[in-house]
């Protein structure tokens, strides 16, 4: 019998007024593996991310997690859920206001009311396993470079040692031998803590590096699903369209003709 799907989502819709986003999302990731999740812009990607974190609210169907269902989750409930998670936001989203450790130790101190020294420590440790050194942390976002500003994010998502992080356009921004740096900080972060992890990007070349499976969503629906080894044999013509970033094929861009 195949083991149980550590996040399952079963037929979740989502509309906004007549757009209708998510259109019967079925998805099932296995605890421990890494999903990457492609698919255009407009897709329904984001917004399926936020439907599992509970920052939208689906319009019908089941998320649950290590079982338990999870939509409609209020209160106490749902702040002990939310603490399960990590989060690798696209273009880092750090507090500028803040200095690094501070950031890195955020959710610590906020959200788990940590003493500051004890989340101080933890924030140079986790700095220490994405390449950072303790000075870091006594600077502010914008004294970083991009790739410096990610690897921060990083260390922030993996702070509380989550059991599920998702990561949103992980190397958007970046050029590709730091964007392949910050992949392999990912998959090494993602073995060390056991996590469960979903991430969502357009870039081909870190959904190999850092995915168990891949699975794709057009229109709202995941159209294809497999292990990431299998995607370049998918059989599927959207799927091959979108690997192989071709303009002609059965997934039509609106341009503006001249």
């Amino acid at each position: 019998m195949a083991e149980p799907g550590h996040i399952v989502l079963t037929d979740v819709r989502k509309s906004f007024g007549p757009k209708h986003v998510l259109n019967g999302v079925n998805l099932s990731v296995p605890k421990g593996h890494s999903l990457v999740v492609i698919g255009g812009s407009g897709t329904g990607k984001s917004v399926m991310l936020k439907c599992i974190l509970g920052l939208i609210h689906p319009d019908s169907g089941s998320i649950r997690i290590a079982g338990e269902e999870v939509v409609g989750l209020r209160g106490k409930a749902r702040d002990a859920y939310l603490s399960r998670f990590g989060m690798l936001f696209q273009g880092a989203a750090l507090f500028d206001s803040l200095s690094v450790w501070e950031n890195v130790a955020f959710g610590l101190i906020q959200g788990r009311h940590m003493a500051r020294a004890q989340a101080r420590d933890i924030a140079i440790e986790k700095l220490g396993q994405v390449g950072l050194g303790p000075e870091v942390g006594n600077l502010y976002p914008a004294e970083l470079s991009g790739g410096m500003q990610k690897r921060v994010g990083l260390a922030r998502a993996i702070a509380a040692d989550p059991e599920i992080i998702f990561f949103d356009e992980p190397t958007t921004g970046l050029d590709p031998i730091m964007a392949d740096v910050i992949n392999n900080l990912i998959v090494d972060c993602v073995k060390r803590l056991g996590a469960t992890t979903v991430s969502i990007t357009h870039d081909m070349a870190s959904a190999r590096k850092i995915a168990d499976d891949i699975a794709m969503i057009f229109k709202g629906e995941i159209i294809w699903q497999g292990p990431a080894k299998t995607i370049d044999h998918s059989g599927n013509p959207y799927v091959d369209q979108f690997i192989h970033g071709r303009a002609e094929g059965p997934i039509q861009m609106d341009v503006l003709k001249p």
